[in-house]
């Protein structure tokens, strides 16, 4: 009987360092995000709309092509579809530039995103 508190002991010890470790590895940043995106200058659509999820610092959306990374500090680097994008989230809010192409010209504008 004592053999089995001790397995239970450690095996309870070694699922709490998984925890841990898990809890460590997310970010502030983790979440469901609001993107809004702006057209300044090419023929890209005007302004388009989406959500975002980031998960560990890394970002993604469901069917679509996104990937990247948003780092402990809240700076954000991705790519989505082609384009690239990048700023900075701080708190529930952030901001940002892209740029990118429609049917071969160039296209640029601003992001801005809030926490769901």
């Amino acid at each position: 009987m004592r053999l089995n508190r001790i397995g239970f002991a450690i095996f309870a010890s070694a699922l709490s360092a998984v925890a841990g470790a898990r809890a460590m590895a997310q970010t502030p940043y983790d979440g469901l995000w609001s993107v809004t995106v702006v057209t300044k200058s090419g023929t890209c659509e005007p302004q388009t709309r989406s959500t975002l999820t980031i998960t560990d610092g890394k970002v993604s959306a469901a069917g679509a092509d996104v990937t990247g990374s948003i780092g402990r500090e809240g700076v954000v680097k991705v790519s989505i579809g082609g384009a690239y994008a990048n700023g900075q989230l701080s708190g529930n809010s952030g901001s940002g530039k892209w740029n990118g192409a429609s049917a071969g010209i160039p296209c640029s504008g601003r992001w801005e995103a809030s926490r769901q």
